[in-house]
């Protein structure tokens, strides 16, 4: 395994693959289910990483984390999932520091989703920084960031119109299942899986085709019962999976399996069937398709639908643009107030040092040395000179150059900030 430079400061990254270069099958390697993504956390901290959060949905695999060096962190997403070094490098992004926060808030508040103005992604987010504040995997540096993505996702939902209308997968699918299926409320549909997805689709099918022939099957009934008992539907035993698909006119997966539940050798069918699969892995084998009367439609065909509705949304996307940059401008003054901070704490105990010196100095030579008077003074002029260098770094081009030249010129000594 390669070997890395150690004493250089570490970095923020964002890196990952997403539905614009890799396709379902690709995704599907790269997915982390709840068990994968614990045991990555784990081996995060054992490898010595400062702050990681991680992520994994039907559009997207990535990790924000700092690292000395990139590869640290792909390294734990290729072996904690099925995919290879080989084929990241082939579909995968890789965002450093400021494009790494661009990033975050474009995914965060649903401009970079596969279908404009999901909100779904924010979500996850959320989860998944919980999931790595309770294993001691957040700095305040990651803290702030998730947090101003999540203050940007509410101000963008709450001020403009983006998410209008439909916005996420589930609802394309039930567009896609009224547009396409004809006399939709006569026809029998089999929902299996009642994850998120799952129960976004089926409350939308409820919702928009005034549907009561629906079938909810999943692997653990009770779960299933819930979403029935709250909808007014039918749930049927998991074994019973066969049978249903047989009676069924339409069915929609989207269950968490790693692995196809459902091929040709469990289709015995005598009518049409239109099958919607919405999980990242695929869990609806390709060879249905050679199966006469058989359409199989994942979800990335749903995302390139290109209706009204979406099209008005991305007139929104300046107003959204514009709230990003307006709170990622006060999160960039709290990095920058960070990052000197510790400089500017040092700078000022420094001038008391040189202070409580030079009193010293002047409380034995002179006989009546006003020690009031003399601190008074002494203290504001350190504040005033303090003062001007912090609005030099504040206002100058490099805050870097200037810092170190601070440290210099007064032999400081602390900590490099990690940003």
């Amino acid at each position: 395994m390669e070997k890395f430079d150690t004493t250089k400061h570490t970095s923020f990254y964002a890196l990952g693959l997403s539905y614009k270069k890799a396709d379902a099958s690709i995704r599907g390697k790269f997915s982390l289910d709840s068990n994968a993504k614990s045991t990555l956390l784990i081996q995060a901290e054992a490898e010595g990483i400062e702050a990681i959060i991680v992520t994994s949905t039907c559009n997207r695999t990535e990790i924000y984390g700092f690292a000395n060096h990139p590869y640290q962190l792909i390294k734990l997403l290729c072996e904690n999932s099925n995919g290879s070094v080989e084929e990241f490098q082939d579909v995968a992004y890789i965002y450093k520091n400021q494009e790494a926060i661009n990033h975050m808030f474009r995914v965060g508040t649903g401009l970079d989703s596969q279908i404009l103005g999901d909100f779904e992604i924010i979500s996850q987010l959320k989860i998944a920084f919980i999931e790595s504040k309770s294993n001691g995997m957040v700095n305040a540096f990651l803290e702030r960031l998730v947090n101003s993505v999540i203050q940007a996702s509410k101000k963008i939902k709450t001020e403009t119109d983006i998410s209008s209308g439909a916005t996420s997968v589930s609802f394309a699918s039930v567009q896609y299942i009224i547009k396409n299926v004809e006399d939709v409320s006569n026809k029998n549909i089999l929902l299996f899986g009642t994850g998120k997805i799952g129960r976004n689709t089926c409350e939308n099918l409820v919702k928009h085709t005034k549907h009561e022939q629906i079938t909810l099957i999943n692997r653990t009934k009770d779960k299933a019962e819930k979403l029935a008992n709250k909808l007014d539907l039918i749930v049927k035993d998991y074994s019973d999976l066969q049978l249903e698909l047989q009676k069924a006119d339409v069915v929609v997966v989207a269950t968490g399996a790693q692995n196809p539940t459902i091929d040709k050798a469990i289709l015995n069918l005598k009518k049409p069937l239109l099958i919607l699969d919405l999980s990242i892995p695929k869990n609806v084998h390709e060879n249905v398709q050679e199966i006469n009367g058989v359409t199989l439609i994942h979800l990335d065909h749903l995302s390139q639908m290109t209706d009204e509705t979406l099209e008005n949304r991305k007139l929104h996307i300046p107003k959204a643009e514009a709230i990003i940059e307006e709170i990622k401008e006060e999160f960039t003054d709290w990095t920058k107030n960070r990052k000197f901070a510790p400089t500017i704490h040092a700078l000022k105990e420094k001038l008391n040092s040189i202070k409580d010196g030079e009193l010293n100095f002047q409380r034995k030579k002179l006989l009546n040395f006003n020690e009031e008077q003399a601190e008074l003074i002494s203290n504001r002029i350190i504040q005033k000179i303090t003062n001007h260098f912090v609005n030099h770094l504040k206002d100058g081009e490099s805050m870097d150059d200037g810092i170190e030249w601070i440290e210099k010129v007064f032999q400081l000594e602390q900590e490099k900030s990690f940003f």
